[in-house]
């Protein structure tokens, strides 16, 4: 039986900020951010933006087209949780409106956790063929002003169900994947600032691949060559670049855009995703692939911190392109709205009250959902 992802949606902020204008207000060269993390803007959040409402609002464009009908879980991936009790997907099966037999989970990893529900779904699939499973990751990133990883701050949501006989991507069973116990990437509850340990992290990113690379291989009897596409956790382009440089040693430029530059363009523009940062490649690369895919072989790299690692695969189905939502995700981008520098730093400075006292937040602009305030230590969402 074929298990895999049935449809996919992207969503992230209305707002972002240009790299080129955190570099000058920075006082560093613009190519440091644009040419050496691969980076254009990133998404910034408003008040009333939170991962909550992002996830609902990737899901709700799968609802109105009939893509939710038959899901009985919803699997919420993100490291940015909003309760450490409450599930943030409870919220989001509120604010769509799933039916009452379904269960709700959130799930944590860094940002290999939708990877992990991914894995779950399609058990969960396996054991009711005629079920689906909703896998939602949500994530904002988040750094310190002006430390080095500012520039790769970002957010964004992917929400992809999952089912047999899916009409985008089938799930092949081999994999690889890996486990190390390391503080290359952490946030302590009382914090809202991640901390990093850049370079460390990138030599664990590419020690994990390695390893679960070498392990798929030796299951699945595949070689680089097998692949038409990779995609990879993207928490900037250039580490993907990087991590399939050390795959595919001696690898041309040319080479290296075709089997990895059209899984980027959207990162390059939401900035760093985290536990969607992969499903937002494998989005990008459906929606802008030049060539057909269909029946191509794509190799794909979860990484989350702390570690997790997996290198898995799926194959594209015949027709895919018809269940993609690929006018919705160009348009979103397209149409959101430049900060100023000054305007980003404010709304980082916007701080959720934490007195249990009612609080309305301001309205900017936002998806189909917005986070509207706070009361007796309640979060309140509507529609807009």
């Amino acid at each position: 039986m074929n298990i895999g992802i049935d449809q996919i949606s992207f969503y992230t902020s209305q707002y972002f900020l240009d790299l080129r204008t955190l570099a000058e207000a920075r006082g560093v060269d613009p190519d440091k951010y644009v040419i050496g993390i691969g980076q254009s803007t990133m998404g910034i959040p408003p008040p009333d933006e939170d991962v909550v409402t992002m996830a609902a609002s990737a899901a709700v464009q799968l609802k109105e087209r009939g893509a939710l009908d038959g899901v009985e879980t919803l699997l919420f991936a993100t490291e940015s949780g909003v309760d450490q009790s409450k599930a943030a997907g409870m919220f989001v099966h509120g604010l769509l409106g799933l039916p009452e037999r379904c269960r709700v989970v959130e799930l944590k990893q860094a940002c290999y956790s939708a990877t992990a529900a991914l894995r779950m779904a399609m058990g969960l699939v396996a054991m009711r063929p005629k079920s689906k499973v909703l896998v939602i990751a949500s994530d904002i990133a988040r750094y310190e002003l002006g430390s080095p990883g500012e520039s790769t701050q970002g957010c964004g949501a992917v929400a992809f169900t999952i089912s047999a006989d899916p009409r985008v991507l089938s799930i092949d069973p081999e994999a690889g994947f890996y486990a190390d116990d390391v503080m290359d990437f952490w946030r302590p509850n009382y914090l809202s600032e991640a901390q990093v340990n850049g370079k460390y992290s990138m030599l664990i990113y590419i020690k994990a691949l390695k390893a679960a690379w070498k392990q798929y291989a030796e299951e699945s009897g595949r070689s680089l060559d097998d692949f038409a596409r990779f995609c990879y956790h993207i928490p900037f382009t250039r580490m993907a670049a990087k991590a399939h440089q050390k795959l595919a040693r001696g690898i041309s430029d040319e080479d290296l855009e075709k089997v990895i530059g059209e899984s980027l363009i959207y990162s390059r523009e939401a900035g760093n995703c985290y536990t969607a940062s992969l499903y937002v490649g494998i989005t990008s690369l459906l929606d802008n692939a030049a060539e057909d895919l269909s029946g191509k072989r794509i190799g794909l790299y979860s990484y989350g911190s702390g570690c997790v690692g997996e290198f898995f695969s799926g194959v594209v189905r015949p027709g895919y392109r018809d269940a993609l939502l690929t006018d919705e995700h160009q348009t979103l981008l397209s149409e959101r709205v430049e900060l100023t520098f000054q305007q980003y730093e404010d709304i980082y400075h916007y701080g959720i009250p934490t007195d249990g006292g009612e609080h309305v937040f301001p309205q900017y602009r936002t998806g189909p959902f917005r986070f509207a305030g706070m009361e007796s230590h309640k979060r309140i969402y509507e529609r807009v």
